[in-house]
C-alpha cells in the first residue's frame, strides 16, 4: 500500500489557486471565489475536481481555448428564467452568479431557472446546489461536458459526457441532502487521480472497445480521455445492471444544461471551435407549496427513518446523499487536504510559471 499524501491546510490551497489564477490575469473577485469553490470540493473529499484541476486548465489556457479574463453577461432575463453568457471563461464565477440568480427568482417567483452558455468546465455541482439550503431552498443543478467519454448502452465508442446531476434540499434537525453524482460511474477525471496514484480502478468504470473492462489506471485513462473506442460506463455499468438507467440520465443533463442553453454537443463541435460548455441551475422554494416549517420536518422524519435503518453490516451505518462530504470536510478541515506529491510538483511548476509563490511546501 502506497504512504498516504502529505497534507496541506485548506488556506494555503486556496490562497495557492486565487495567486495562479490572478496571474493568470483572473480578476481578484472571481478569483477569490473560484478559489473557494475549488477548495470547498477538496475539503468534501471530491479530488478529481479541486485543486487538482489546475493542470488542466492550465493547457487548455495555454492553447487559447480558455479565457480568463472574461466576465459573465447576464444575456436573457424573462422572469423566473435567465440565461448567463460565460464568454469562454472557467465556468465557477458564471455557475456561482447563476445560482444565486435562481435563488433570487425563486424568493420572488417560487422558482427560478437559469441556464449559462459558452462555459468551462465549473467544477463539483454540488457546490451549486448546496447554496439552496441555505436559503432554505432545493436546488437542481446539472452540466454537458467538454470530454467525449461516456459509452451508451450497446454501443462501441464514447458518445456523452459525465454530465453530472446534483441536488440538494434543507433539512430542520439534520444537515441538508447533498447528492452530487456524475451520470457515468465515475467522473473521468476520478479515474486520472487514480492513474496519477499508480492504483488500478475497479472493474466496471471503463471498457474497451469490445466492452471488456479495463483497471489498469493509465491505459483505462487513455480509453477515458484520448482513444476513440471505449469509454467510461453508465451508472449501472451493463444493460443487465441498468445502464440504460444512466445513459438517460446523461441525455436529461445534456438537453437541460445544454440544449435549452445553447451549449454545444461535444461530438458535433468542430475541433477548433469553444468548448461552449452548457450549465443549468433549477431553485425551487418549498414554501411555495407548503409552509417550510412542514417541508422540513417531514425530511426530518425521511431521514431518521434512513438513518435508523439496520446495516447490513454493524460496522457501517446507513448514510443519505451529503453524510460522507460532511465527513471528510470535518477531518480535512481539521487535518488538511492529502496532495499526492506529483500533484505538488505539477502546482510548484505551474506556480514558477506563472510568477507566483509556491505555497504548498510541507513544513
Amino acid at each position: 500500500m502506497s504512504a498516504p499524501a502529505p497534507r496541506s491546510p485548506a488556506e494555503r490551497c486556496r490562497a495557492q489557486i486565487a495567486a495562479i489564477l490572478g496571474a493568470w490575469g483572473m480578476a481578484a473577485a472571481p478569483a477569490a471565489a473560484t478559489a473557494e469553490i475549488m477548495t470547498w470540493t477538496d475539503l468534501c473529499g471530491i479530488d478529481s475536481h479541486g485543486i487538482s484541476l489546475l493542470p488542466f486548465y492550465d493547457m487548455i489556457r495555454r492553447k487559447g481555448q480558455l479565457d480568463l479574463r472574461a466576465s459573465p453577461r447576464l444575456q436573457r432575463d424573462n422572469g423566473p428564467t435567465a440565461l448567463i453568457d460565460a464568454r469562454c471563461g472557467l465556468g465557477h464565477p458564471a455557475a456561482l452568479q447563476a445560482m444565486q440568480l435562481a435563488l433570487g427568482k425563486a424568493a420572488a417567483h417560487g422558482i427560478g431557472a437559469v441556464g449559462v452558455c459558452n462555459s468551462h468546465h465549473f467544477g463539483a455541482a454540488g457546490y451549486y446546489a448546496a447554496l439552496a439550503p441555505e436559503r432554505g431552498m432545493i436546488g437542481l443543478v446539472t452540466s454537458s461536458a467538454r470530454t467525449v467519454a461516456v459509452v451508451p448502452t450497446f454501443a462501441a465508442e464514447p458518445v456523452l459526457g459525465t454530465n453530472p446531476i446534483a441536488f440538494a434540499a434543507p433539512g430542520g434537525r439534520n444537515p441538508p441532502i447533498l447528492l452530487d453524482m456524475a451520470t457515468s460511474v465515475v467522473a473521468a477525471n476520478k479515474v486520472r487521480v487514480y492513474a496519477g496514484k499508480g492504483e488500478p480502478i475497479p472493474p466496471g468504470w471503463v471498457v474497451d472497445g469490445e466492452g471488456r473492462a479495463v483497471t489498469d489506471s493509465a491505459e483505462a485513462l487513455r480509453y477515458a480521455m484520448e482513444r476513440p473506442e471505449g469509454g467510461l460506463n453508465p451508472i449501472g455499468g451493463t444493460r443487465e445492471m441498468g445502464s440504460h438507467k444512466g445513459y438517460g440520465l446523461a441525455l436529461m443533463a445534456q438537453i437541460l444544461a445544454a440544449t435549452l442553453t445553447g451549449g454545444s454537443f461535444s461530438p458535433s463541435r468542430p475541433p477548433a471551435a469553444p468548448d461552449n460548455i452548457g450549465h443549468f441551475f433549477l431553485a425551487l422554494d418549498p414554501a411555495a407549496f407548503r409552509p417550510l416549517a412542514d417541508f422540513t420536518a417531514d425530511l426530518d422524519a425521511v431521514v431518521d427513518t434512513l438513518h435508523a435503518a439496520r446495516p447490513a453490516d454493524p460496522e457501517r451505518k446507513v448514510l443519505v446523499a451529503g453524510d460522507p462530504e460532511r465527513a471528510a470536510h470535518a477531518e480535512r478541515s481539521a487535518n488538511g487536504i492529502p496532495l499526492p506529491e506529483a500533484l505538488r510538483r505539477q502546482i510548484r511548476d505551474i506556480a514558477e510559471a506563472a510568477g507566483v509563490a509556491y505555497l504548498l511546501a510541507e513544513q
